[in-house]
């Protein structure tokens, strides 16, 4: 078994934390179900949020949404760079699996699906 690499990204609404909770819920849902992921086999979780969205930590989402408070969790700030997707969230999920990399699905929703059309394959 290998730690795998499971992308994603999302954007908000709004900034309020409400906006960033129901983001993450969305795409975190949409990763775990793509790809069968099991809390149990999570190694750890890295959020990012652009450097607008400061209501609320990503990670939130994970603990009070999906129970995932034996996984450990931590969250950051993209970089400022000027012309950057606002208000987006960002997921990075290290998970053993048997899997291979190339079975592995990433999920760029909403305003995201813009960074990385050729890794997504879920958009709902």
């Amino acid at each position: 078994m290998k730690v795998r690499g499971v992308k994603g990204a999302t954007t908000t609404d709004g900034t309020t934390a409400d906006d960033v909770l129901a983001a993450t819920e969305q795409l975190l849902k949409a990763l775990i179900e793509a790809n069968g992921i099991d809390q149990d086999d999570v190694a750890a979780v890295q959020f990012s949020t652009s450097p607008d969205l400061v209501a609320e930590f990503p990670a939130v989402a994970a603990r009070e949404r999906f129970d995932w408070n034996d996984v450990p969790l931590m969250c950051g700030h993209e970089m400022a760079r000027p012309g950057a997707l606002e208000r987006c969230i960002r997921i990075l999920i290290f998970w053993n699996t048997d899997k291979a990399q190339n079975e592995i699905t990433h999920a760029y929703l909403n305003n995201a699906a813009k960074l990385r059309p050729d890794l997504s394959t879920v958009n709902p």
